[in-house]
This record gives C-alpha cells, sequence and structure tokens, in this order.
C-alpha cells in the first residue's frame, strides 16, 4: 500500500523537478530524517514551495536510506548522484555532519492546481496520515 507525503522544497529545486533536472530528492540530518525507513517505490509526494503552496506531485520510483554516515561517504554520495540531486556546494557543506539520509528517485512529477494548506510548524517532511493529512487526501490528481 502506497503511504502519501508532504515534502517541503526551495522554489529552485521544486522548478527544477517539475521540468526534469532534478531527479532524486535527498534528505540527510544530523538524527534519522522523519521520513527514514517510511518511504517506498510507489509512494506519492505532495510537493510544496516552502512558504509557499502545494502545487506539484511525485511519485517515488526508488528509495535508498543511509546510516553511519561520515564526511567521505557524503562526499562520496554527492560525486555518485549530485548530477541528479543538483545540490550546489553550500547545500553538500550543511550536510557533512549527517549521519543519516535518504535519496527518493522520482517518477511522473507533475504541477497541479496551487493548493493552500496550514502548515505552521518547521518541518520539512511530514508523512501524511489519516490525523494529519492537511486536505491533501481530498485532491484529485490525474494520472
Amino acid at each position: 500500500m502506497a503511504n502519501y507525503h508532504l515534502v517541503i522544497l526551495k522554489k529552485p529545486y521544486l522548478n527544477a523537478i517539475l521540468n526534469g533536472r532534478k531527479t532524486i530528492e535527498s534528505r540527510f540530518a544530523k538524527t534519522r530524517p522523519a521520513a527514514f525507513g517510511q518511504v517506498q517505490s510507489g509512494d506519492r509526494l505532495f510537493l510544496k514551495v516552502s512558504s509557499g503552496p502545494v502545487c506539484a506531485t511525485a511519485t517515488v520510483a526508488i528509495v535508498k536510506y543511509f546510516e553511519n554516515l561520515t564526511e567521505a561517504k557524503i562526499l562520496q554520495i554527492k560525486q555518485q548522484y549530485n548530477e541528479y540531486i543538483g545540490g550546489d556546494d553550500e547545500y553538500w557543506h550543511s550536510k557533512l555532519d549527517s549521519k543519516s539520509g535518504l535519496l527518493a528517485w522520482l517518477k511522473d512529477a507533475t504541477p497541479i492546481e496551487p493548493v493552500r494548506i496550514n502548515k505552521k510548524d518547521w518541518r520539512a517532511w511530514v508523512v501524511l496520515s489519516a490525523r494529519e493529512h492537511f486536505g491533501l487526501f481530498d485532491i484529485k490528481v490525474d494520472r
């Protein structure tokens, strides 16, 4: 069964996903990212601009998890995957002390009619549930 996620992105990254330049979404953190272990192939992502509306969806094609990361391992991930992640040097420098991470390969990225939701916290990735879905389960997406 597919899960649903709300993923918050800066506008340049969202634009890169929609125009096909960014095909992997990455999340790294000192502790396990919120979605660690909860994202799987076939999951639906609702893509929201930071401080803006939900304006696209995508499907997870493949997910890869990383634990016990070191600076060397992160630099190896950068070298291997950054062509598809599109992170600049500042992004990667900010991730060098991360211990866990995930890469989600995206497919079927599609813009939708922008939807404003009432989300006030700082979470950049929310695993949606029956209790917390911001009304996104009501959105009709053509697939």
